[in-house]
């Protein structure tokens, strides 16, 4: 195949861990035969920086013509203070928005060779291996209307969750969908008992049941969902759940991980004329400007995105194992950074990068 990709390095370690994906997906592409064409664009800080905004037009042209978008990170500290619409974070929310993409997956597996990594116990996360779905361009963080007013005592923020059935619908399908070919088991998170919100949510879902009566669904509310993770996560196959929600428990699935450097994502839109699903790829963790341009980053993050980005937007589910199986070879011989509490001297971002390529 012609896999055309548009990469986002962004901010902080992108640069870093997106170089090591792209160079894993080059090694993919030699030996399964493809051919791998990729353009750079900004996003985020380093967009602010050289263009006055997070999102350039340019990045949005090549975003909607590319095949898939691999990203690295965005957010900066200096943007910290600033308003919205005027931090790095924005164009991620405006790229999501752009290409449509309404189901982000976060896969969350628990590596053997990680499994001292995570503060719990043990036994209680050997053998997770789920996917969380949450909704992406819908509830709080699009919804109107939203900002600051008033002065004073008076002064007051609004922000609005709202869904449509439409937007509940789509994304229930695809989570469905996802534990049809896993072990058959949905688990829906709302908040029913005291957002009407939610209530749509969970009738929607509800009626969606009936047509995938082979998937086990089941309804948590949020706070008990957020207990059960790091109670018995390995009760959880794929879980469903709206923006906000979704935002939250995704990243306490990086406790059970032992690192959120370990952790991919695949934000999936809808599919395009060529047959390809459109999607954006990237990995959880943030931009750590702390450790920027040190060499130091976990890029298994990204190199999973890349995992991800093979199975879904080109249905290239052989390769995708593979890149798989090579990144459980490298931690299983303890070729990991720091992030990942080695037995021996920490390995480097591009060792890493290297060691799995070397294993594909």
């Amino acid at each position: 195949m012609q896999l055309n990709i548009l990469t986002l390095p962004g901010d902080g370690i992108g640069p870093e861990v997106t170089r090591e994906a792209v160079r894993v997906l080059g090694r993919v592409a030699e030996k399964f035969g493809h051919t791998v064409s990729t353009k750079e664009a900004l996003l985020g800080g380093i967009a602010i920086h050289k263009t006055g905004g997070p999102f350039p037009a340019e990045t949005e042209k090549l975003c909607l013509d590319c095949d898939a978008t691999l990203m690295g990170a965005v957010g900066l500290p200096e943007f910290d203070n600033m308003p919205p619409e005027k931090r790095p974070e924005k164009g991620l929310l405006g790229i999501r928005k752009a290409m449509g993409v309404f189901a982000n997956l976060r896969p969350v597996r628990t590596y053997a060779a990680l499994i001292d990594s995570s503060p719990l116990k043990n036994a209680l996360v050997e053998g997770t291996d789920m996917i969380i779905v949450r909704e992406l361009t819908g509830g709080i963080y699009y919804g109107t209307p939203r900002g600051i007013n008033g002065n004073g005592n008076e002064e007051r923020a609004v922000n609005t969750m709202t869904y449509t059935r439409a937007e509940i619908d789509r994304v229930s399908r695809m989570a469905f969908e996802l534990a049809r070919n896993r072990r058959k088991k949905l688990t829906s998170v709302d908040k029913s008992n005291v957002l009407e919100n939610s209530q749509l949510w969970r009738r929607v879902i509800t009626e969606v049941h009936k047509d995938y009566a082979d998937v086990e669904l089941d309804h948590l509310l949020v706070d008990n969902a957020a207990m059960q993770l790091v109670l018995n996560p390995k009760r959880f196959d794929v879980m469903v759940t709206e923006n906000m929600f979704g935002d939250i428990l995704s990243d306490e699935g990086a406790v059970l991980a032992g690192s959120i450097g370990m952790l991919p994502s695949a934000s999936i839109g809808s599919k395009r004329p060529s047959g390809v699903w459109v999607g954006l790829y990237e990995p959880v963790h943030g931009s750590a400007p702390d450790i920027a341009g040190q060499n130091k980053a976990n890029p298994l993050g990204a190199i999973g995105s890349v995992a991800a980005m093979l199975e879904y937007s080109f249905n290239l589910k052989e390769e995708a194992a593979a890149v798989n199986r090579a990144m459980e070879a490298v931690l299983n011989a303890g070729r990991v950074t720091a992030d990942l509490k080695p037995k021996d001297a920490p390995a480097t971002t591009d060792q890493v990068g290297k060691a799995v390529c070397e294993a594909i």
